[in-house]
Formats: C-alpha cells, structure tokens, sequence
C-alpha cells in the first residue's frame, strides 16, 4: 500500500476551513479572523522551510547538523517557556531555568532511545532523531511551563504560611514542599490525560500518519505506545528539574523566602 501525495489544490481545499473559521468570527464579532489568518500563514510558511531543512538534514546525515538543529529547537522552546510565565524569574534565570531543564530532560530520554530501542545505524540518524525530540520538546514545554507557572503563582500567593514554617523551624525544601507537589501535579496532568485518552477518544498524529502511509496498524501502535512512554519521561523529568531548581531559587542558604527573585506579573 503507497501513501496519497496531496498537492496544492488539496491544501487549497483544506484551507477552506479556516476561511470558514474566519467567517464566523466575522459574523459573530468575535475579531479573531486577522489572528487565524496570520497564525495559519506563519504555520504554512514555517512547515514549509522545516520540510526543506529535513530534506536536507536527511541527505547529509550528519551528527553535527542534527546536534545543531536540536539544540536550536531546544532555545527555541526555552523561549516559549519564558513567555508563558506571568511571573519570571529576573535575570539569565528566567530564560535558563526551563531550558536547561528541557535540554536535560530531551537529551537524556533521545538517546536512551536511539541507542537502545529505535536503534538506528546510525544512531543519530536525522529521520529518527529530528521528529522524535520534536514530539518530546513539544510535551516537554507544557509541561515544565505549567510547573514553573504554578510554583511562582502559588509561592506568592502561600507566601504568609510559608514564611511562618520558616519561622516555626522547617527546612526551605519542608516549607516549599506543598506548593512543589502542587506544581509538578500541574506539570504531569497534561501528558497523564493524553495518555488515558489516546486510543478510545483520540488517535495521535504519529500514529495517523503512519497508517495513512501503508504502515500496518499494529506496528503504528507499537510506534505510539513507544513514542507517548518517552514523551512522558521527558516532560516528567523537565518539569522535576524546573520546579526543584525554581523552589531552590526562590529561598537561600538560610532558609529564606526570596520572592524578590520574580519579576512582577506580565500583563
């Protein structure tokens, strides 16, 4: 079985939706239309110039290129980290924190499975490599983003009864402890709903694709299984990093809450 090459006409078509999109905001007022216009455009043009850049990541099969084009991937999403944050942490943290902990996370969980269960020759091949970390990374950022959101909203808001466990004697890792817990259960929600959902309520994207390409279904399953199983340990491990290192930032060496640290919320 050959997969169905689309051409520009089918894009067309499918664009017609959007257009659709567009006309109800328009009928409804809802001033969306100029924002789904350029948010669909800035899709098309970016989809297009990564199609380009794997072409040719996949002809030169080079662990260079491949490193260089992850780790720009990798800045890329500790960008979008930052500006997902109402409260950042001033200086070099506020940039560094999620994507230190992102790149970490990525890095550890990529070649845990290139070199063990994908196991390409070579193991750095850009057609295994490249879309892999780009589904992890994607995960990853929510998840580190939602943790480090509701630790700094939840250490600011808990500030009067974590300063009075200071005061009372407890450790800074004690007196942050509830607020660490309730943001890394913020961080894992996302990847544990799609987890129970994929299957019954939704087929993911990969695994989609596969089957439209003639893959056999069963062995896109295994696919699926795999790929969801890693971007659970790399958005788990991202977001424990993040949070633990934000929660270590926000006291000091004497047991001290420095909220001083964050910037004022964003508006």
């Amino acid at each position: 079985m050959s997969y169905i090459h689309l051409n520009n006409s089918d894009l067309l078509l499918g664009a017609l939706l959007v257009l659709l999109n567009g006309g109800l905001s328009l009928a409804l007022d809802l001033r969306l239309e100029r924002r789904l216009f350029i948010s669909a455009m800035r899709m098309v043009v970016q989809l297009t110039l990564v199609g380009l850049v794997l072409t040719t990541l996949f002809a030169l099969v080079s662990p260079f290129w491949t490193a260089i084009t992850a780790l720009i991937m990798i800045l890329f999403a500790g960008y979008e980290i930052r500006a997902r944050q109402d409260r950042r942490f001033i200086g070099f943290w506020a940039y560094s924190l999620g994507t230190g902990a992102m790149l970490i996370a990525s890095m550890l969980v990529m070649l845990f499975a290139l070199t063990t269960q994908l196991a390409p020759t070579p193991w750095y091949d850009p057609r295994y490599a490249i879309p892999l970390l780009g589904m992890v990374l994607g995960n990853a950022m929510t998840g580190i983003s939602l943790g480090l959101q509701t630790l700094t909203t939840n250490a600011v808001r808990e500030r009067v009864s974590i300063e009075a466990r200071l005061t009372l004697g407890a450790t800074r890792v004690e007196a942050l402890l509830p607020v660490v817990r309730l943001a890394l259960r913020s961080a894992f929600m996302p990847i544990i709903n799609t987890m129970a959902a994929t299957g019954v309520v939704a087929l993911p994207g990969m695994m989609t694709g596969q089957i439209l390409s003639g893959v056999e279904p069963v062995e896109a399953v295994k696919y699926q299984i795999l790929v969801l199983f890693l971007i659970s340990g790399g958005t788990g491990l991202g977001a424990m990093i993040a949070v633990l290192a934000g929660a270590s930032r926000l006291t000091d060496h004497r047991h001290r809450l420095r909220l001083e640290r964050l910037q004022a919320p964003q508006r």
